[in-house]
């Protein structure tokens, strides 16, 4: 089995191309997901988040103000270090464990993960697809998401640039044309793929 990364810078399209790789029958994982829930109420995360940042960024019903916690972790390299060390670990354990127990015959997997290359674990993938747009357009997206633009830009400084990932990439989907051109692009990655293994 090939085991793939599909990252990019956020607002680059990942989602859309993650589940196009699903449509064409490619088990798909999203680190976002798990990072969501390694945060869940009574998980040894959200303990360790409040142990760190504290109480006021629980919810009465005991959930992560996650709006409020993103606030402080995108202004403040430290604390945003400090969240990823209790999030990411969780994240991989998780995909490692998803990853060996997909069904026997399972030719390419795919694993969405945002920031792979920020948490060094390009490495553990034998493929690195790169989803790709120009920062415009990224920055374009994102305020029609309804974010401010100054959280837009803090958002996008919090990241490798896209340059940078593209050039690490072993495949590059742009998507700054239509679905349909970006639907053509996976179509060719996962041929590419497959032919791989």
């Amino acid at each position: 089995m090939l085991l793939a990364a599909l990252t990019g810078g956020i607002a680059t399209g990942k989602s859309y191309c993650a589940a196009r790789f699903a449509s064409h029958g490619s088990p798909v994982i999203d680190a976002d997901r798990l990072a969501h829930e390694a945060l869940a109420p009574g998980t040894p995360g959200l303990a360790a988040v409040l142990t760190r940042f504290g109480r006021e960024y629980l919810h009465a019903d005991g959930t992560l103000d996650r709006a409020a916690l993103a606030r402080i972790v995108f202004a403040d390299r430290r604390a945003r270090a400090d969240l990823e060390a209790i999030v990411h670990p969780e994240v991989y354990r998780r995909i490692r464990e998803w990853s060996v127990n997909l069904p026997a015959g399972t030719a390419v997997a795919i694993a969405d993960i945002p920031l792979l290359f920020e948490t060094g674990h390009h490495h553990d993938f034998d493929k690195v697809i790169v989803c790709a747009c120009e920062p415009g357009e990224q920055m374009r997206r994102l305020i029609a998401r309804g974010l401010s633009e100054p959280d837009a830009r803090a958002r996008l400084a919090a990241q490798w640039p896209i340059e940078e990932k593209v050039a690490r990439a072993d495949y590059v989907i742009r998507t700054d044309g239509t679905f349909r051109e970006t639907d053509r692009q996976v179509s060719d990655v996962h041929e590419s793929l497959k032919a791989e293994v």
